[in-house]
């Protein structure tokens, strides 16, 4: 004879099977289990987060520290991601603590790394509008590697349609016409390369030269100085002269001013000499008896 199953106390069972499964997926999902306790924190990204999904891992400098917990817009800014972290209480978010995307090499699987935070940083805390504290961000590498190679990119299209807008038809004919002279310039140098070749060699000796004279030029150098030296013993001997030929000057202006009047005087008295012996001269010349009989009387006139 076939007993009845009481229907009622397996649906009970189920259910109560069911709730505890729950129960339990929840404890652990809460991290709750071994006593371990979770902090929350935001970070908002303003780059795409693709790759990232609930439950990545967030590190600390390389050490998995927890998980991130939500993904979504940001409530009042629709250019950044908001990430609700759940991180290990005792886990020193500091201040100056910054939050970076990162990427699982080949497979594209990002997670969020934590770095720095230094020694002396207070701990991060809740700011005023805030349900947790807000870790700090900074662009990814491949953030930044866009940023720089848009850049690059942009810089090439301009040195590109600035090149074109300089290599015209114009400047093209120019560029052609300046190749061309350069050619008839090389060949020209190349038909004058002996010429060339004695030039330098002339050179190469007018070198040697100085280099010579460049050798030579301590010894003159120290002519020069003792030329130096012997010109100012020189110049004291003239102006030892010089002060022996002021005295002299001194006994010639006394000289001067006592003896050339009576110098005057003299040439004065021998002009005079000069003159009577010139009339004396005449008059022999005239009379020589003069010189026997004297000077002859004059002869009187009528009446006297």
């Amino acid at each position: 004879m076939e007993e009845k199953v009481n229907y009622a106390l397996v649906g009970l069972f189920v259910l109560v099977l069911g709730a505890a499964l729950l129960g339990g997926v929840l404890w652990l999902s809460s991290g709750k289990s071994y006593g371990t306790a979770y902090d929350t924190y935001y970070v908002y990204m303003k780059e795409s987060v693709t790759g990232l999904s609930l439950n990545s891992t967030v590190r600390y400098r390389g050490v998995e520290v927890g998980k991130v917990r939500k993904i979504s817009l940001a409530p009042n800014n629709v250019e950044q991601v908001q990430l609700t972290l759940g991180i290990l209480h005792g886990t020193p978010i500091k201040a100056d603590t910054v939050a970076i995307l990162q990427t699982h090499g080949l497979t594209g699987l990002a997670y969020v790394e934590l770095s720095g935070g230094s020694q002396q940083a207070p701990l991060l805390q809740k700011q005023e509008g805030e349900d947790y504290p807000v870790i700090k961000t900074e662009p990814s590498l491949m953030r930044r590697l866009d940023s720089s190679v848009s850049g690059l990119l942009n810089n090439l299209n301009r040195a590109a349609e600035s090149l074109n807008a300089v290599l015209d038809e114009q400047n093209r004919t120019a560029l052609k016409k300046t190749l061309a002279d350069l050619q008839t310039v090389a060949h020209t140098l190349a038909g004058r390369a002996p010429a060339i070749d004695a030039s330098l060699r002339d050179a190469a000796h007018t070198l040697n030269n100085t280099a010579k004279v460049s050798d030579e030029l301590p010894q003159l150098t120290q002519r020069v100085q003792q030329s130096a030296l012997a010109f100012g013993r020189m110049s004291e001997q003239w102006a030892q002269a010089g002060g022996q030929a002021a005295s002299a000057i001194g006994g010639t202006q006394q000289f001067t001013r006592e003896t050339l009047p009576e110098i005057h005087q003299l040439v004065q008295e021998l002009r005079e000499l000069t003159g009577s012996l010139r009339r004396v001269s005449d008059q022999l010349e005239q009379n020589p008896s003069t010189l026997l009989y004297g000077k002859p009387k004059l002869k009187r006139g009528p009446g006297e």
